[in-house]
């Protein structure tokens, strides 16, 4: 009898693991072959270093998420290339989308242990900017997939303009930045509300901290309540993910908008910052991750 209730704990055990489905997004900082200062030395047209990317690897390793959003991939080489690695190093994704955006250098990506049901590169995002129109700079990744319980969720990755401007009257890209989160929102109003999805989640790089106008385009339009920000912080419960080497500067900049239909479906109601040590040595953004349970 003893036996037969250790097998049925055990048995319960494992099926609630089951259930787990961990989902991530980590901006790589530049994976790609770009210009590159390292030392004191100016090297052109350089890949990401080595030891850059055997950090990367470690990171995604340690948290080992069955979904893992990127941002700042390069060609859809550079995507093949980090799971191919990952796979040699005993982490494989059988599933894989890369975006190739407007943006010619970075792109968005996403890794998945779970078949896609769905997968849509939206390209054609665009907006009015000053005296003319622009398309949104890395477009806007959506995946579906379904839980184990059969239920569907979708994810949207996004990577918003950064702070560099191009335009004196627009500083920060303060005002590009919130035009690009308007025309992702309504791109995913009409692929949610519009089409009876209600569990969904924003993931990515906003560029932006919690407050900011760009970050409130996610939360609502009108009166249509679209999601919040999911607080996360790592094991010190400090809740930065980017550290900006210039201006020694830390900021929240990276994270997860969730829908209410599926906030309930997080595991105690927030995500976790990866802080494992030397992890800036392979990226100048930390890892954020959530756990859904059903």
């Amino acid at each position: 009898m003893s036996r037969c209730f250790i097998f049925v704990v055990f048995a319960l055990l494992v099926t609630s693991a089951l259930a787990d489905l961990r989902i991530a997004t980590y901006n790589l900082d530049n994976y790609l072959v770009m210009d590159r200062r390292l030392g004191d030395r100016w090297f052109p047209e350089y890949p990401k270093p080595e030891s850059e990317k055997s950090v990367v690897r470690r990171i995604i390793r340690e948290a080992a998420p069955d979904i893992l959003a990127l941002q700042e991939v390069g060609t859809v080489e550079f995507l093949e290339e980090l799971r191919a690695d990952l796979a040699e190093e005993g982490l494989d994704y059988e599933y894989f989308v890369h975006l190739d955006g407007p943006d010619p250098v970075r792109h968005l990506a996403l890794l998945s242990k779970l078949p896609l049901l769905e997968a849509v590169r939206h390209t054609d995002l665009d907006f009015k900017y000053f005296d003319g129109r622009e398309r949104v700079k890395r477009g806007m990744l959506e995946v579906s997939f379904k839980h184990e319980d059969g239920a569907l969720f979708k994810l949207f990755v996004v990577h918003l303009k950064s702070k560099y401007t191009e335009n004196e009257n627009d500083p920060d890209s303060q005002l590009r930045r919130t035009r690009e989160a308007e025309a992702c929102r309504n791109r995913i109003v009409e692929r949610t509300f519009d089409l009876g999805v209600n569990r969904f989640l924003v993931a990515g790089d906003f560029n932006d901290h919690p407050a900011s106008a760009a970050l409130r385009r996610f939360y609502s339009r009108g009166d249509l309540e679209i999601g919040s920000l999911l607080p996360a912080a790592d094991s010190r419960g400090e809740v930065w993910t980017y550290f900006y080497q210039k201006q020694a500067q830390y900021s929240l900049v990276d994270g997860f908008v969730a829908s209410g239909g599926i906030v309930p479906s997080i595991k105690d109601g927030r995500g976790h910052i990866v802080d494992s040590p030397g992890a800036l040595d392979g990226s100048d953004h930390r890892m954020v991750y959530l756990d859904l349970v059903e």
